[in-house]
């Protein structure tokens, strides 16, 4: 590789300038997408206080904003705080090496490999783990007060979730700068991993505990045997208490998992065959 004959000396970045950076990636994820970069553009918005520190020669600048302006696409706070702190950490190993004249073993390639080989595999954990289970933590724990007319329900979720989100991907953005090119090791730790499985796990509960509670299904059938009344739902709740909600919710469960997640078919066809099932008394 071509040594650089420009000589500068880079700014030392702090964790100041990462917390920095992350923030406003955090505030800007969405907004300049584009089908051609996706997300690039906000990650490179976030990181220019950065780049501007390091790179003192325009022509690296400008090399710099284009490294990091390549299709880009990942979750908020696990792919987007990781690879932040990542891109400063390697950012600033290139920068030192460009204004020392030493050999860029920090080549454009490798950063970008970096990213792409991580941004969809944090995506899905960041998914799985913020979308798919904390956010639902927070409902449940939210639902007692919306029924009870409390404007603290509605609100509680959506603070409380924006509030995690903020405090995870500061600290992921943290260990990616501090770990440099190991931070695929961070998420890979057998810390993280346990917080996952238990995290995993306790969704599955708090999504037990919410179809248990607040998804109401009762049968109304009645009918003589030798003549003694028999109530089904009576029955029910003395062999299997619940069961027809789990009934309903395990078909809304199937449907999506054969017919992928389409909402509206899916309440469509629920109330259509709740509809028949009450229309015979069945319900």
């Amino acid at each position: 590789m071509e040594k650089t004959n420009k000589r500068y000396t880079p700014e030392e970045i702090t964790q100041k300038d990462v917390r920095k950076s992350y923030i406003r990636w955090h505030f800007i994820n969405e907004i300049p997408h584009s089908f051609e970069h996706y997300l690039a553009a906000s990650l490179l918005w976030a990181l220019m206080p950065i780049l501007r520190k390091l790179y003192k020669n325009n022509e690296d600048l400008k090399a710099a904003y284009r490294r990091q302006m390549l299709f880009f696409n990942t979750q908020l706070s696990w792919g987007g705080g990781v690879i932040t702190g990542l891109m400063a950490s390697m950012e600033q190993e290139r920068a030192h090496q460009e204004s020392t004249g030493a050999e860029i073993t920090m080549t454009d390639d490798l950063m970008y490999n970096t990213k792409a080989g991580l941004m969809g595999a944090l995506a899905g954990i960041g998914d799985a783990i913020d979308s798919g289970t904390i956010q639902y933590i927070f409902i449940a724990i939210a639902v007692p007060w919306a029924q009870n007319g409390s404007a603290l329900g509605a609100l509680f979720p959506v603070v409380a979730f924006a509030l995690y989100q903020l405090g995870i991907g500061l600290f992921f953005a943290r260990q990616g700068f501090t770990m440099g090119r190991n931070a695929t090791n961070l998420v890979s730790s057998k810390g993280i991993q346990k917080t996952i499985e238990t995290l995993s796990i306790l969704g599955l509960f708090m999504m037990g505990i919410l179809a248990g509670n607040y998804v109401k299904v009762s049968s109304s059938l009645t009918f003589d045997i030798s003549g003694k009344e028999f109530i089904l739902q009576e029955t029910l709740d003395k062999i299997l208490p619940g069961v027809l909600p789990l009934a309903v919710v395990a078909g809304v469960y199937w449907y999506f998992n054969k017919k992928g997640l389409n909402v509206t078919k899916a309440l469509l066809w629920l109330t259509l065959i709740l509809a028949v099932l009450a229309g015979v008394g069945i319900l």
